[in-house]
């Protein structure tokens, strides 16, 4: 329900049962939505009328709904209360999914978490590195306070460090998890997962070289 409002789904509660009502009322007062039951029977007193309180109050719920019905007004009066009703939820249906939509992608761009300061600083989300890897080193050996306090944190919780990538992988997608990696496998993993995203730059530089004899 949270793409509309409350109210706008009391007014549509509200409008379902007004239309029914008078789609009820109007099909008694034509005399085209009278039928004879029994069409063999040419001299039958007994006429009777298929919008009943019931299939009223069923025509409208599927008509919101856009499915099949097998009731369908004949008298001009009933077919146009029908072509309202079925414009109105077609805007209706139109305007749920636009938000819908706009919704759901707006609620996936808010992250609670811009930096690794903002990390730092809250204790809802926990983080961790690979166990014995060289990030956890890099938290172990730093002496930049957000950095020591941090490792901290990570060195006095539980459960914080992995045994390998795809585990640390797996508990950042399950919810509630930070995991801290180096930037290349980081890299790697969030341009073959899009549920993953990369939160703020790299937190250290560090150079590789290959020494050859001369």
């Amino acid at each position: 329900m949270s793409p509309l409002d409350v109210d706008i789904w009391l007014y549509v509660m509200a409008a379902y049962i007004v239309v029914s009502i008078t789609m009820f009322i109007v099909a008694r007062f034509s005399p085209y939505e009278w039928r004879n039951p029994h069409p063999c029977v040419m001299d039958s007193d007994i006429m009777e009328n298929q919008f009943s309180m019931a299939n009223s109050f069923w025509f409208t719920i599927v008509t919101l709904m856009h499915q099949g019905c097998d009731l369908n007004p004949k008298a001009t009066s009933t077919r146009i209360i029908g072509a309202i009703w079925w414009f109105f939820t077609l805007i209706l249906i139109s305007s749920y999914t636009a938000n819908l939509a706009a919704f759901l992608t707006v609620e996936r761009m808010i992250t609670p978490i811009e930096s690794v300061e903002d990390l730092a600083s809250q204790s809802k989300i926990t983080y961790g590195t690979l166990e014995s890897g060289s990030t956890m080193t890099f938290f172990r050996d730093s002496t930049i306070e957000t950095y020591s306090k941090m490792w901290r944190f990570m060195e006095n919780r539980q459960g914080v460090f992995v045994k390998s990538y795809e585990e640390g992988v797996q508990r950042v997608v399950d919810g509630n998890y930070a995991f801290l990696m180096e930037s290349t496998m980081l890299d790697y993993m969030v341009q073959r997962n899009c549920n993953l995203t990369q939160i703020g730059g790299l937190l250290d530089s560090k150079g590789y070289g290959i020494a050859t004899p001369i």
